[in-house]
C-alpha cells in the first residue's frame, strides 16, 4: 500500500466509488493515504476517531463498525480532537483501536483529484488536526455579515458545491458577495459574479478566422468591401503599413466621436486604405509607431466598408511590431 500522503485543499465529498455514494464530507487540510488514481478521481484512505455511542457493530463481514447516529457523526483527529469531517449515517468503517469512549477507524474511498494536494511522503501515523476556522461545523454555522443590494457577504466563506451533496466547484472567500436564490434547510443556492483571466490562445484566434470547417479563405480588404455585412465579427490577421494615429470626427459615423484609430494601408505603400480602431487601454502600444512602419495586426471586423470612405474597419485585438522597432 502506498505511504504517500495527500491533503485536501478545499472541503470535499468522500465517496464510495468515483462519483458514487457520499460517505463523508471532509474539511480542508485533512490528510489521506494515497492508494490509486482512476481518471479524475483518486482512491485514498482516511483515518480518525469517532465517539463509540454513535457506532454499532457491522453486519457486513468486510467492516467492523457502522455509523448509527441519525444525521451522521464527526470524524476527529483524536479523542475529543479537532473535526476532520462529518461521516454520513450508515457509513461502514474498519476499526483500528479503542479509547474508553472512542474508536479509531479507517475507510477507503474516492476524492475528486483536483481537490487534493500533490502527494508527499508520510511523516508519521499521527493525523494533523484541521484548523477550527475551516472545520465543516464552523463554515456551516458562520452567520452572513453584510448585505449589499441583492448580494450578501459570504460570512466565513467556504466551498461552492454543485449541489448540497455535490462536489466542489470553487471556494468563496470571506470577503466574497453572493446572491441567494433559494434555500433548502441549512443550504443556500447562490449566484456569484466575477472575472477570470482567460486570454485567447493562437489556436482560438486562428479558429475564429475559419468560416466553416475546411475553409481557409483570406479575408483581405477587397473581400470585405465586396460584402460589407457578411464578415462582421470575423477575426483577421493583416500585415499593414502604418500611416498615422487619428481621432474620429463626428462625420465618421462608424466610430465613436474622438475614438482613436490607425490609418494604414494593406499590403504596402500602394495598397488599400484600412482603419484599425484602438481601445483606450491599448493606446500606449500604438503611440510609438513610426510612419510607414510595417506591423502585423489581429483584429475583429467591425464593418467591411465604412460609410464615409468605403474602407474596412477592424477592432484591434493584438499588434506585433518588427524587431527593429521594438
Amino acid at each position: 500500500m502506498s505511504q504517500d500522503v495527500v491533503t485536501l485543499q478545499v472541503e470535499e465529498n468522500f465517496r464510495r466509488e468515483p462519483n458514487g455514494v457520499v460517505l463523508a464530507r471532509i474539511g480542508e487540510g485533512a490528510p489521506f493515504r494515497l492508494l490509486s488514481t482512476e481518471g479524475n478521481w483518486t482512491e485514498v484512505e482516511v483515518e480518525g476517531w469517532v465517539w463509540l455511542r454513535s457506532l454499532q457493530g457491522s453486519e457486513d463481514p468486510a467492516f467492523d463498525l457502522v455509523v448509527s447516529q441519525e444525521g451522521g457523526e464527526n470524524l476527529r483527529s483524536g479523542p475529543s480532537g479537532s473535526i476532520l469531517g462529518v461521516l454520513e449515517d450508515g457509513t461502514l468503517l474498519e476499526e483500528l483501536g479503542r479509547d474508553p469512549a472512542w474508536a479509531r477507524v479507517s475507510r477507503v474511498g474516492w476524492i475528486w483529484s483536483a481537490s487534493l494536494s500533490d502527494p508527499a511522503p508520510a511523516a508519521s501515523e499521527e493525523l494533523p488536526s484541521l484548523p477550527p476556522s475551516t472545520s465543516p461545523a464552523a463554515i456551516a454555522n458562520a452567520p452572513a455579515a453584510r448585505a449589499s443590494g441583492n448580494f450578501t457577504r459570504a460570512g466565513a466563506g467556504g466551498s461552492l458545491l454543485s449541489a448540497p451533496d455535490g462536489d466542489t466547484l470553487g471556494v468563496v472567500a470571506p470577503s466574497g458577495d453572493v446572491q441567494v436564490l433559494a434555500r433548502e434547510g441549512n443550504w443556500a443556492r447562490v449566484r456569484l459574479e466575477g472575472w477570470m483571466w482567460m486570454p485567447q490562445t493562437p489556436a482560438q484566434v486562428a479558429a475564429d478566422q475559419v468560416d466553416t470547417p475546411g475553409e481557409s479563405e483570406v479575408l483581405d480588404p477587397a473581400a470585405l468591401s465586396s460584402s460589407p455585412n457578411e464578415y462582421a465579427g470575423r477575426v483577421v490577421v493583416w500585415t499593414i503599413q502604418f500611416i498615422s494615429l487619428e481621432r474620429a470626427e463626428a462625420v465618421r459615423t462608424d466610430f465613436f466621436e474622438g475614438e482613436a484609430f490607425l490609418l494604414a494601408r494593406f499590403g504596402g505603400g500602394e495598397g488599400e486604405f484600412v482603419y484599425v480602431a484602438v481601445p483606450t487601454d491599448r493606446l500606449a502600444e500604438v503611440e510609438g509607431l513610426v510612419p510607414l512602419e510595417t506591423v502585423t495586426v489581429t483584429g475583429r471586423v467591425r464593418t467591411g466598408a465604412s460609410r464615409l470612405t468605403g474602407a474596412p474597419i477592424i477592432d484591434l485585438i493584438d499588434i506585433e511590431r518588427s524587431r527593429e522597432f521594438q
